[in-house]
């Protein structure tokens, strides 16, 4: 049999209850055990929510479970699943959790169940899982501090360098390595004639601290906490950043910026309007998608460029998927997140762009990768942004907060204020609340 005969046989499998359920049986575990119950699910707005959602009779047939599946848009989502957490009575199964925004809140308030003791009961866990194929950057990404996983993790979010692969030829550029040739590139790139700008990015109060991160992290300083769990945002390595965040959005960047977040970012580069962003490594897929994309096809992929310090780090974000001890259906709960995670269905969301997936197995599929519709270097991208990414946020409680008072700090910038004095008037405004998080926690 053919390596892709049997992809198809196994993918054949999925959609075979029957034979499914009779593979397993001498195993004990029964993906038909809770057939007749209903759950409910609820995730963000994406790719990957979409992917799920279209697939869901697959889990159906599989389980025999009825599943009611809501995608709602990230900051309401965010919201939606706080306050009924807060209730008692969250009317889901199964939520997607925002680890760089919810992790320690949901932790603190120990919400969810535990996700290991579901991993080590062979009769609720099926024996193809391979809980050692998810990335171990990712476990401890979704792990809390006392031990527990209280999500199982889903994806990550690397923030990568997208290019205009058909701009820097003209202009004869290189693809930028360091911050600083990066603004160089952008511009040698810019061209005022055609509305052409040499970069693109967030300049939206509280979205745009991801990208000062993303400066932070290519300098010594890793962290916007430090070891005593006391808030650096006021450093030399910090203010390095802002002073670079402040270049790129005033000098090479649309006018405007001071309002743009990630959609409006996504819209000036596919229109072929930016040379250059850095951003999540999730907007590939409409930046690919000739329906929508005047660059589609001429996207190039790098590594975000690195700072002037010994430190080469992409900033991570990610999601996992958890159950609420609130809810009376752990047992089908935790099977639609084993379908939902399968190796099979990580795959897809690595060959359709909809994301990075926490599994390592995906990457190690050449037949897939070699037929997406995604360039190698995309994929070479993913594989090196794996081995540098570090969190680009803090893991605090009220992150919220704090992206709002040094996002609204870097937005004075932009209006001409002084990077030095925004940042430590920001970090002297914020220290107190981290402080007494940090009491209650």
């Amino acid at each position: 049999m053919t390596r892709r005969r049997a992809l198809q046989a196994g993918a054949a499998a999925l959609a075979a209850p029957a034979l499914v359920e009779q593979a397993l049986a001498q195993s004990g575990f029964d993906w038909r055990r809770f057939r007749g119950e209903r759950i409910e699910v609820t995730v963000q707005l994406s790719p990957r929510g979409q992917l799920l959602q279209r697939n869901a009779a697959e889990f159906e047939a599989l389980t025999g479970i009825k599943l009611g599946l809501e995608v709602v848009p990230e900051q309401q989502h965010r919201q939606k699943i706080i306050v009924e957490y807060a209730s008692g009575r969250p009317s889901f199964d199964v939520t997607e959790i925002s680890l760089h925004v919810n992790k320690r809140q949901v932790g603190k308030a120990r919400w969810n169940t535990d996700i290991k003791a579901l991993i080590a009961d062979p009769a609720l866990t099926a024996p193809d899982f391979d809980f050692a194929d998810f990335g171990a950057g990712m476990v401890q990404y979704a792990t809390q501090g006392d031990g527990r996983m209280d999500s199982l993790p889903a994806f990550a979010d690397y923030f990568i360098l997208y290019y205009n692969k058909e701009l820097l030829a003209a202009r004869n550029v290189a693809v930028p390595t360091t911050w600083d040739e990066m603004f160089e590139a952008s511009k040698r790139l810019a061209d005022p004639s055609k509305q052409i700008h040499g970069h693109v990015g967030r300049g939206l109060k509280n979205a745009n601290v991801v990208l000062w991160s993303s400066y932070l992290l290519g300098t010594g300083q890793r962290d916007m906490i430090d070891a005593n769990r006391q808030l650096i945002t006021d450093t030399p390595d910090a203010i390095w950043a802002g002073e670079m965040y402040k270049k790129f959005l005033r000098d090479v960047s649309p006018p405007g910026s001071i309002g743009f977040n990630w959609n409006e970012c996504q819209t000036t580069f596919m229109q072929g309007r930016a040379a250059m962003w850095v951003d999540g490594i999730g907007f590939a897929a409409p930046l690919e998608d000739k329906t929508r994309s005047r660059v589609a096809g001429k996207v190039g992929y790098a590594l975000v460029p690195k700072g002037p310090g010994p430190n080469h780090h992409c900033a991570l974000f990610g999601a996992g998927y958890g159950i609420p001890e609130a809810s009376k259906k752990k047992g089908p709960a935790w099977f639609w997140i084993q379908w939902a995670l399968s190796k099979q269905n990580q795959l897809k969301f690595l060959t359709t762009g909809a994301g990075v997936p926490a599994r390592s197995s995906p990457f190690g599929n050449e037949e897939a990768v070699s037929q997406s519709h995604f360039p190698r270097d995309f994929f070479q991208t993913l594989s090196g942004s794996a081995k540098i990414a570090r969190a680009g946020l803090p893991e605090i409680v009220p992150v919220t907060q704090f992206r709002d008072v040094i996002g609204s700090a870097l937005t004075n910038t932009l209006g001409g204020a002084d990077v030095a004095t925004e940042l430590k008037r920001a970090t002297a405004e914020f220290r107190p609340v981290l402080e007494q998080s940090e009491r209650e926690s």
